[in-house]
């Protein structure tokens, strides 16, 4: 078969899309993906057999709403242009279009036309994630309106995937039927998270946090319970990898702060050099606040954690309560800077603990990996396709 993904996204960093992608490409299928590119990187790429058109150039510093949406709406179009200048010498069985943001299914207007299935992978719903990241209400008039866009967009897919089971239940009161969706989890793909060979031998305690640097993640409350146990524990370090709208402010909390030197940024990598940044470490902390669209976002940061072997300190979610128990992760009460700087000193002093956590999630991780699971998502393929 002939599939493209087209996600708003750096594709060598984005675990979800790399998965899908690489899987049908390791299978036979011939796999396009149209995405973002970084500063320096060619247009036209091939990693693992997947062809890697990346259409538009995208610094990661959106602070007002215009800005944001003048990206997302610039890709669209490229990608509608791409689809449709290619729809007699390339016609694609399936389209698979990633979300944010769920309207990017109208780009592949002309080939859904001629018989291609769309599928929309909602990653993140938007009504709640645009009123996370720009502080909107719910009875705003913006996020009404994105509700509608998301029954619009949901209407001309074929099928709909949705990240966890607490946004199905809510696309399932608002805007989709269930035979029409289906969940597909995070699930870590175990030939890149996976146990590495410890190469550090420094003496120092690595945190470490990989992932997007916006409000909803936390960052600042991590940030703050360090610098509370920092004097007392001279040889531990906070790392944080990853680009977002915080990450000036961070930045200038950590000088302020007068930990520079241990608190360390690092930008966009990709996933393998994720991978062994984080089998590097000896402490995952996911620091989300548990408010509107962070309590309900799952983190795909833990399952990664948990397959390679870090214990985790995250914060008590809906989302990860849902998934996950208090004997595979260290929970802290969201936003509590106390009680994370305890947590953060109770796993330092504490191998034993680690030890304890490290094995409980890894029996999670055994059956509930992309390894096991990706035949749920070939099945959705041959279902819409028939």
């Amino acid at each position: 078969m002939k599939i493209c993904m087209v996600a708003y996204t750096y594709y060598e960093a984005d675990n979800r899309v790399r998965r899908y992608a690489e899987a049908l490409a390791k299978r036979g299928d011939e796999v396009d993906v149209l995405s973002l590119r970084q500063r320096g990187q060619p247009i036209r790429g091939e990693l693992n057999g997947v062809q890697i058109y990346r259409i538009q150039t995208r610094v990661v510093n959106e602070n007002r709403p215009i800005t944001y949406l003048f990206k997302l709406v610039l890709f669209m179009l490229k990608s509608g242009f791409y689809l449709t200048m290619n729809s007699k010498k390339k016609k694609y069985d399936v389209i698979h279009v990633h979300s944010v943001p769920d309207f990017m299914v109208f780009s592949a207007l002309l080939q859904k036309l001629q018989g291609t299935k769309i599928i929309l992978d909602i990653h993140d719903i938007i009504p709640e994630f645009y009123a996370s990241k720009f502080n909107k209400n719910r009875d705003s008039l913006i996020f009404k309106y994105l509700i509608l866009m998301e029954k619009y967009s949901i209407a001309f897919s074929d099928h709909v995937i949705i990240a966890n089971h607490i946004w199905y239940d809510t696309l399932l009161s608002r805007s989709v039927h269930k035979n029409k969706c289906s969940v597909i989890l995070n699930y870590p793909d175990l030939n890149i998270f996976k146990k590495f060979p410890r190469t550090r031998n420094d003496g120092k305690f690595v945190m470490l946090y990989p992932g997007s640097l916006n409000w909803h993640q936390g960052i600042d409350v991590a940030i703050k319970a360090f610098a509370k146990i920092a004097a007392d524990h001279p040889g531990a370090e906070f790392h944080i990898i990853g680009e977002g709208s915080e990450k000036r402010s961070l930045v200038s909390m950590v000088k302020d702060l007068g930990l520079g030197e241990r608190i360390i940024f690092k930008g966009i990598v990709p996933m393998e050099e994720i991978a062994r940044e984080m089998s590097e470490a000896d402490l995952g902390v996911v620091p989300k606040r548990a408010v509107s669209f962070g309590n309900e976002a799952f983190s795909t940061k833990i399952p990664e954690f948990m397959a390679i072997g870090i214990p985790i300190i995250a914060s008590s979610t809906k989302i990860d309560r849902y998934y996950f128990n208090d004997s595979q992760i260290m929970f802290f009460q969201s936003e509590d800077v106390d009680d994370l700087a305890q947590k953060m000193k109770a796993m330092m002093e504490d191998p034993k603990l680690r030890k304890k956590f490290v094995e409980n999630s890894g029996n999670y991780i055994k059956d509930n990996n992309w390894d096991v699971r990706q035949n749920e998502y070939f099945e959705l393929i041959r279902s819409i396709i028939s």
